[in-house]
């Protein structure tokens, strides 16, 4: 209607009137649509007469104004003053404004246009009542009554109401029923929405009464409380305890727990054995716990797997299927190897139980979730399951070499031999001595001495000896033990990773198992405990702090004759100290002996690093104070020497706020997660291959080392790992083809292209697919949690979303200070980049960039320092640039730069990049800062899973000019709905649409989906279901959240249509 919003509350709270008719405005002097207050109106009465004009106030005024739109008019009228703005745009800046402002107009026209919604039914003439059932009214004890708030905002409106009913019938003067009017027109509102306006209603204790918007919306509304997250029933919890007996696949069930899960189940077998003559009977013999129950009990859950689940549910593995194993007692018992994946520990944590019911449920429980199919991690595909702290050390204690140790040097005849002097103390586990051994290759046999310890030889029987570690190619290869070698954490991860690829997961499994036994009976054996004496202080740690305390003292005498600047005299003397510390550091594991005890955790990698270590027997060293600056103090003693009052004191801060920093990472991490799902959830692999489809040449991205500056983030071999190839590999020596066009690349043909001295290739991406709604299969590449292919259906949004998510939580928050030098890049780093970047912010401090190529000049104007670059191809064409006090430049004078270098230090701005280099670019760009931030903090990360959210991102144009297509000026649409216009207007012969790619950020990614239920489940329901209402919005039920908020299976998985109509038949065969 053109009036502000202002006005409109001024017309709608009965503070003034609107003209709707002015009648003859010479003589009444009004103006249509003409905002008078009461003085004015009664004076024009009193001058030209009753009836002479006519003007209204409240609802009912704008009513009359909506019902006269025409909008058909209103559309054409918009049309042309938008197009007459763009061609005025040119010359002055003033009038994008404008038209800004006609183009959201527009917008709000055709969609009541388009849903054939009337304007004026946005005007309620009755209120809505909701059934009584979701506003309950409870009787308390004391006879009083507990009611729901919506009974408190809906007696308002009737009281109201009745009142202004009595009122007019009374004929009541103007102004009491102009007042009345508006107290019902704001008791409406606060029914709607309580507090949107002015001050909320409030109940007693002065809190704000919950209306039906609040019903909605946030974490405790209906979407995100009621729809997508529903209770279930057949669950349990319990706290966990450790059961190193168990298989991989299974768990320990409390028996109590077990019978009252499994209830209906007992409860049908026993009516089927008779023993139990009807439902009821049977209900009452489980009730009582009959001894005939646990029997039945036994047999229901032999083959019925269940679902375990430990809150925070960060990623896919934190629900896993188990076969359930009856215990005494009341908690679950859970495989110290399956930890890792729940990251659960054994102090008090809690685990759930979901019974999965159907048979289909069942099947999949066990084809699809069974720990066995949990090896790899989905972010990277290395393996999750890798034993830990007592198990490392066990397997540690077993392939030490001790020379000099009892028995050293003796030969037995057979492995048996040896495990006998072992059992009667003539020989260590650690003992080098030489053992017969026989092997066979083929039909050959042999036998032969070899140099080992019975630990290495112990080992080695409980692992499959063609792992791939040693090459086996006649019979002398088949001597050599699979694992010579000292075995810690990382040779641990590294057997994993190989029994999987060669031997697959069952087998994997079993190996697990074994290393599981044997680390833990080994470490007991070995017995490996810790004192202080264990401690030993390096003796030149006096002469170091002596050293350090000398060269403080000269730095202090330099500044004091003014030869240094504080910050200067600050950073040396930091550096010191930080030399210092890292140099004593230094000197602590080569002083202690091999076999002391601290020194053989950290260096297995069962508990402790170096750093941890240096606290103990070195010097705490430099401490941070709250506000992230260093305290020049250091701490000179250690843990094993007691710390003085003034340095505990010192180092309690940096303590805290670590332990503050963890709190707040937790939180902000499960925000990102909760924004990435929201954007990337409907991203599904819906097709085998986009380009095949639909007979186009197949493109890709190239793909090299990932740098930055002189630091490697990530190899080449890491990025073709799980890919598909976009054309063909050849190896540049001899010409061979390694990799042909549309094939994978797994993790040894990767390694392979690298060892060939090959530094780039281009693969199929996620970036460059062409599959709406989702990707194909051979862009995606392979599925990272089994290394095989993606299956069509695979939620792979969801699965990006959680790889980025999940390590969220341990990547630092806080801002790197470089010591205070002014103009220094306080680089954001962690969590906070990873947002920005998500969110596409505009950085803090971000670096300009250069718009064209050509070479830098200087010129200062007016107090003003300028940059000005000359084109290369037209010397008239120049770019100047304002450079601010206190930025850095990164060009000098005569430089020659390109189009999108960074001309001053800082973070680019992504919106800049994308307009001046395209979208490759800002792809490129987001990719590997994304990255960097999480191989710094050494967690890995598949490109995939980025490349994902990336292309969520980018995947919206803005409409600059419309066309002979149906898409408006001025609006974001779906990049694929734009192609498909302009093809439709190509081939009737129109012109088509022009439009610019937009980089939206992950939120407002989230709020310019397709689905309306998306979205309003996600943030700002009440505006995206008023949106949704005007334009008559379907939702086309793509994705997963709309269809979980329906109760409906999820398009995705065995969900998909194409998996619906699957008959299982049995198969006889004689």
């Amino acid at each position: 209607m053109d009036i502000s919003p202002r006005n409109l509350e001024k017309v709608l709270y009965f503070a003034n009137f609107i003209v709707l008719d002015p009648g003859n405005s010479e003589e009444t002097g009004l103006k249509r649509l003409e905002l008078i207050n009461d003085a004015r109106y009664r004076e024009v009465e009193a001058k030209c007469g009753k009836g002479s004009f006519v003007a209204k106030m409240g609802a009912e005024a704008v009513q009359d104004l909506l019902m006269e739109l025409d909008l058909d008019k209103l559309s054409a009228d918009l049309k042309a003053e938008i197009a007459q703005l763009t061609e005025k745009e040119r010359d002055r800046e003033t009038e994008g404004q404008k038209r800004a402002r006609a183009v959201k107009r527009l917008e709000v026209v055709e969609s009541f246009r388009t849903s054939h919604n009337k304007p004026e039914w946005m005007i309620l003439t009755v209120v809505p009542v909701i059934p009584p059932d979701l506003r309950p009214l409870i009787q308390l004890d004391g006879g009083r009554f507990a009611t729901s708030d919506l009974n408190d905002l809906y007696r308002r409106v009737i009281n109201r109401n009745n009142r202004l009913k009595r009122l007019l019938e009374l004929g009541a003067p103007d102004i009491i029923v102009r007042n009345e009017k508006r107290m019902l027109q704001e008791s409406v509102d606060a029914l709607i929405d309580n507090g949107r306006r002015g001050r909320p209603v409030t109940g007693p204790g002065n809190r704000a009464l919950k209306s039906l918007s609040d019903l909605l919306r946030g974490k405790q509304g209906r979407f995100r409380q009621n729809l997508l997250g529903k209770r279930v029933d057949y669950s349990g919890r319990s706290v966990i305890v450790v059961g190193p007996e168990l298989k991989l696949y299974q768990c320990g069930l409390p028996k109590e727990m077990a019978l009252e899960l499994f209830k209906p189940f007992v409860m049908e077998r026993l009516v089927t054995l008779k023993l139990s003559h009807n439902v009821k009977s049977a209900k009452r013999a489980v009730e009582k716990v009959r001894p005939e129950v646990w029997d039945i009990l036994e047999e229901v859950i032999r083959d019925h797997p269940v679902l375990l689940n430990r809150a925070p549910t960060l990623h896919r593995l934190g629900i896993q299927a188990f076969e359930p194993i009856l215990v005494e007692g009341k908690a679950i018992k859970l495989h110290p190897l399956a930890c890792t994946a729940f990251n659960a520990d054994f102090d008090g944590d809690q685990m759930a139980v979901h019974v999965p019911l159907s048979m289909e449920a069942q099947a999949e429980a066990r084809f699809l979730m069974l720990a066995h199919n949990n090896i790899l991690k989905p972010q990277d595909g290395r393996p999750v399951i890798s034993p830990s702290q007592d198990m490392v050390i066990g397997c540690y204690y077993l392939t030490i070499v001790h020379e000099g140790a009892k028995g050293s040097g003796r030969v037995f005849s057979s492995e048996d031999e040896a495990i006998m002097a072992y059992s009667l103390g003539q020989i260590t586990l650690q003992s080098p001595i030489k053992v017969r051994v026989t092997r066979t290759f083929g039909d050959e046999t042999g036998s032969r001495l070899i140099d080992t310890t019975l630990g290495r030889l112990i080992f080695n029987d409980a692992l499959p000896q063609d792992l791939g570690f040693v090459k086996r190619e006649c019979l002398d290869d088949m001597f050599q033990l699979e694992i010579d070698e000292l075995v810690g954490k990382k040779q641990l991860s590294k057997i994993v990773d190989q029994c999987f690829h060669t031997q697959g997961e069952h087998k994997t499994a079993q190996v697990l198992d074994k290393i599981k036994a044997l680390g833990f009976k080994y470490s007991t054996v070995g017995a490996i405990t810790v004192s202080v004496a264990d401690i030993k202080v390096p003796e030149v740690k006096k002469t170091m702090l002596e050293e350090a305390d000398e060269a403080v003292r000269k730095v202090n005498a330099l500044y004091r004759k003014g030869l240094l600047s504080e910050d200067e005299r600050y950073n040396r003397v930091i550096s010191i100290w930080t030399d210092c510390t890292a140099n004593l550091k230094n000197q602590i594991l080569p002083n202690l002996d091999k076999f002391n005890p601290i020194r053989m955790m950290t260096d297995s990698g069962a508990r402790g690093s170096s750093a941890q270590v240096s606290q103990l027997a070195g010097m705490r060293g430099l401490m941070a104070s709250p506000s992230g600056k260093t305290i020049e103090l250091p701490i000179r003693a250690n843990f094993r020497e007691g710390l003085t009052v003034l340095e505990f004191f010192l180092s309690s801060h940096g303590s805290r706020k670590s332990l503050a920093d963890t709190a707040l990472r937790t939180a902000d991490s499960g925000y990102l997660t909760r924004r990435l799902v929201d954007v990337s959830q409907e991203v599904i692999v819906r097709e085998d291959d986009c380009f095949e489809s639909r007979g186009e040449k197949v493109r890709g991205i190239p793909v090299s080392e990932l740098m930055s500056g002189k630091q490697s983030i990530e190899s080449l071999e890491d990025r073709l790992r799980g890919r598909t190839a976009a054309e063909d590999i050849i190896d540049p020596a001899t010409g061979e083809v390694l990799v042909r066009l549309n094939e994978p690349i797994d993790y040894k043909m990767a390694r392979e292209i690298v060892a060939r001295g090959i530094t780039k290739a281009t693969v199929r991406s996620v970036l460059t697919c062409r599959t709406e709604n989702g990707v194909c299969a051979r862009c995606y590449g392979e599925n990272m949690a089994h290394g095989g292919k993606v299956d069509v259906g695979e939620a792979v949004g969801i699965i990006a979303a959680q790889a980025i998510g999940e390590p969220g939580t341990q990547l630092t928050m806080r801002t790197f200070h470089t010591g205070g030098i002014a103009g220094a890049d306080d680089i954001t780093q962690g969590l906070p980049r990873v947002e920005e970047l998500f969110e596409a912010r505009k950085p803090k401090r971000d670096a300009i960039l250069a718009e064209i190529a050509g070479t830098v000049s200087m010129q200062t104007t007016k107090k003003r320092q300028e940059l000005v670059i000359t084109s290369d191809d037209d010397p008239k064409e120049t770019k100047s640039y304002q450079i601010t006090y206190g930025s850095r430049l990164k060009v000098a004078e005569g430089d020659h730069v390109d189009a999108g270098d960074e001309l001053t230090e800082g973070s680019v701005n992504p919106h800049d990049l994308l307009r001046i280099l395209g979208v490759k670019a800002v792809q490129e760009y987001l990719l590997k800062e994304v990255l960097s931030v999480y191989r710094l903090q050494g967690v890995g990360v598949s490109d995939k899973h980025i490349e994902i959210i990336i292309r969520q991102m980018l995947r919206k144009v803005r409409i600059e000019d419309s066309g002979d297509t149906d898409l408006l000026t001025g609006s974001l649409v779906d990049i694929f709905r734009f192609e498909e216009a302009n093809r439709k207007a190509i081939m009737e012969g129109g012109t088509p649409a022009i439009a610019k790619r937009i980089l939206l950020g992950i939120t407002k990614a989230s709020l310019a989906t397709e689905s309306f239920l998306s979205a309003a489940s996600f943030q700002e329901t009440t505006r995206v279901l008023t949106e949704a209402a005007i334009r008559g919005k379907i939702d086309p039920l793509i994705g997963l959240k709309e269809n979980v908020i329906l109760g409906k299976l999820i398009p995705a998985g065995t969900g998909m249509k194409r998996y619906k109509d699957i008959e299982i038949k049995d198969s006889y065969s004689f």
